[in-house]
C-alpha cells in the first residue's frame, strides 16, 4: 500500500547550506529537503556566494571554518550587500569571543557540532518563524502607512451589494486571477480584502500596491525586488494575496514582466539573474475601461485577457442609495472612536437631502463626508450644496423638501459660522465649501458680511 506523502513543514522556504564537511553537507540536504522547498548546498564561501547570486534563499546554514574565505567574513560581505535572511552558523571550535563575533557579523543563531538532529530543526524553526513575522510585520506597516482599510466585510442589504457578495464568496472559493472594475470610491480594495479572506489563503499575507501612484522608476524594484536591497512586494505577499490598484497606469515594460510573473509564477530582481518562485494570488483593480486601453494602446491585451479570468464590477453608491443609512451608521461608529468625539445623530430629513446627491466620489466621498461632520459635530450638509448640479434634479429636490432642506443648510452654516466668530475664511475651509459659495448662500438668506451672530437677527 503507497504511503502518504507528508506536508513539508515549510512549503515556500529555501534553504542553503554551507559546510566544508560532505557528510555534514549530506546529512543537512536529507534532513531538510522533505520539509522545505528546496535545499541547495555549496563547500565553500565562493561556491555558496554563486549560488546566492543565481537563487533566492531565506536561511542559511553556514559553517564558521571554511577553506580560503571563512564563514563570518562571507557573512559580513553578505549583509553589507544588503542580504537579510535568517543565518545559522554551526561549528565544531567555538569560545565566547568567537560566538560574539558572530552575532555582531549578522548570524540569528549559533549551534555547535556535534548536534542533533532536533537541535538544527529547531533553529531552522526559529529562523523561518522570525522571518515570517519579518514580513508581517513589514505588511503590516506599509498598510498602516497606506490606511488600508481594516475592514469588517461589505456594508448594506441592496439586490447591488447582495449580488456582489455573492459574486466575491464563489471567486474566493478558486485560486484564478480576479479583475475588479468600478469608478473611484466605490470600494475596490475592501472587495479584494474580502476574497483574501474568504479564501484558503486568508491566513497569509494581503499587501496591496496602487500602481498609478509609484514612478515608472521605482514599481519594478517595489514589486519585484533589487539585488542589492529589500525583497519586492511579491515575496512579502508569499502565500497570501497581492492587490495591484489601478492596473492600469502600471507602464507598458512592466505589463509584459507582469505576463510572465503570471504565466511562470517566477520573478527577477531588478539587477539579479536569480529567477525566485512566487506563490501569490493576484487581484487587480481599474477605475479605467482596460477595453479601451487596449484598444489605444496604451494597455497590453495578452495581459488584459490574463488579468480577465474573473471580472467582477463594483455598483456606484448612486446605484444602492438604499444602502446610504447603513453606510453613515457604519462610518459613524467606526470614525467617532478614532477622532476621539461623540457619535452625533442624522435626521431623517438629513438622510433623505443625502440620498438626492448623486454622490460622483461613491462611497469615499460619503466616509470623508461623514469624518469631516464628525469633526464639527454636526452633519455638514452646505459641503454637498455644491454639488447640486451633480443632484437628480435641483428643482425636483427643492419641490420634494420645499423648506427642509434649506432650513437644515441654513441652521449648520449659522453654527459653523458662530463657532468661529463669524469668520467667513474659516468657516468655509470647515465647511468644505469656497468663500464665495458661502457668501452667496449668506447673500441669499439677507446676512450680512459681520458673520452669524448679527445675521441671527435679520
Amino acid at each position: 500500500m503507497p504511503s502518504t506523502p507528508t506536508v513539508p513543514e515549510w512549503p515556500l522556504a529555501h534553504v542553503l547550506v554551507v559546510d566544508d564537511e560532505a557528510g555534514m553537507r549530506n546529512f543537512l540536504e536529507k534532513t531538510l529537503a522533505s520539509r522545505c522547498a528546496g535545499v541547495r548546498s555549496a563547500p565553500d564561501a565562493e561556491a555558496g556566494d554563486a549560488l546566492m547570486r543565481k537563487h533566492r534563499f531565506d536561511l542559511l546554514v553556514l559553517d564558521i571554518t571554511l577553506p580560503g574565505k571563512s564563514g563570518i567574513a562571507w557573512l559580513r560581505e553578505l549583509r553589507g550587500r544588503g542580504y537579510g535572511g535568517e543565518v545559522i552558523l554551526i561549528t565544531a571550535f567555538a569560545d565566547l569571543d568567537t560566538a560574539i563575533e558572530a552575532l555582531r557579523a549578522g548570524a540569528s543563531d549559533f549551534i555547535l557540532k556535534p548536534f542533533r538532529v532536533t537541535q538544527i530543526l529547531n533553529a531552522v524553526r526559529r529562523g523561518l518563524e522570525r522571518a515570517r513575522l519579518q514580513r508581517a510585520n513589514w505588511v503590516l506597516e506599509r498598510a498602516l502607512r497606506q490606511r488600508t482599510p481594516a475592514a469588517d466585510g461589505l456594508v448594506g442589504g441592496s439586490a447591488a451589494i447582495e449580488g456582489l457578495r455573492t459574486a466575491l464568496q464563489r471567486v474566493a472559493a478558486v485560486n484564478s486571477t480576479v479583475l475588479l472594475a468600478g469608478e473611484s470610491g466605490t470600494g475596490k480594495e475592501l472587495a479584494a480584502l474580502a476574497i483574501h479572506r474568504q479564501s484558503a489563503r486568508g491566513g497569509g499575507p494581503f499587501v496591496p500596491v496602487n500602481c498609478a501612484t509609484m514612478s515608472p522608476e521605482h514599481i519594478e524594484q517595489e514589486l519585484f525586488g533589487h539585488a542589492q536591497g529589500r525583497d519586492g512586494l511579491f515575496v512579502y505577499a508569499q502565500g497570501g494575496t497581492l492587490f495591484l490598484d489601478e492596473i492600469g497606469g502600471l507602464p507598458l515594460p512592466l505589463q509584459a514582466t507582469l505576463l510572465r510573473v503570471l504565466e511562470d509564477h517566477l520573478i527577477r530582481p531588478v539587477g539579479s539573474e536569480q529567477q525566485i518562485p512566487v506563490d501569490v494570488r493576484i487581484v487587480a483593480a481599474t477605475n479605467r475601461r482596460l477595453a479601451d486601453e487596449v484598444a489605444a494602446e496604451r494597455f497590453r491585451a495578452d495581459l488584459y485577457y490574463r488579468l480577465q479570468v474573473v471580472e467582477i464590477n463594483l455598483p456606484p453608491l448612486r446605484a444602492h442609495k438604499e444602502d446610504i443609512p447603513d453606510l453613515v451608521a457604519h462610518f459613524i461608529a467606526t470614525l467617532a472612536p478614532q477622532l476621539g468625539v461623540p457619535p452625533m445623530q442624522v435626521s431623517p430629513d438629513e438622510l433623505a437631502y443625502l440620498a438626492q446627491y448623486e454622490w460622483p466620489g461613491n462611497v469615499r466621498e460619503l466616509r470623508n463626508l461623514i469624518e469631516r461632520s464628525l469633526i464639527l459635530g454636526a452633519l455638514n450638509v452646505s459641503a454637498l450644496y455644491q454639488g447640486l448640479p451633480r443632484m437628480r434634479s435641483a428643482a425636483r429636490a427643492a419641490a420634494e423638501h420645499p423648506t427642509a432642506l434649506h432650513a437644515l443648510e441654513k441652521q449648520h452654516i449659522l453654527a459653523v459660522l458662530d463657532s468661529v466668530g463669524g469668520d467667513k475664511t474659516h468657516a468655509a475651509q470647515l465647511l468644505g465649501v469656497s468663500r464665495r459659495t458661502l457668501e452667496r448662500r449668506c447673500a441669499e438668506w439677507g446676512l450680512n458680511a459681520d458673520g452669524a451672530r448679527t445675521a441671527r437677527l435679520t
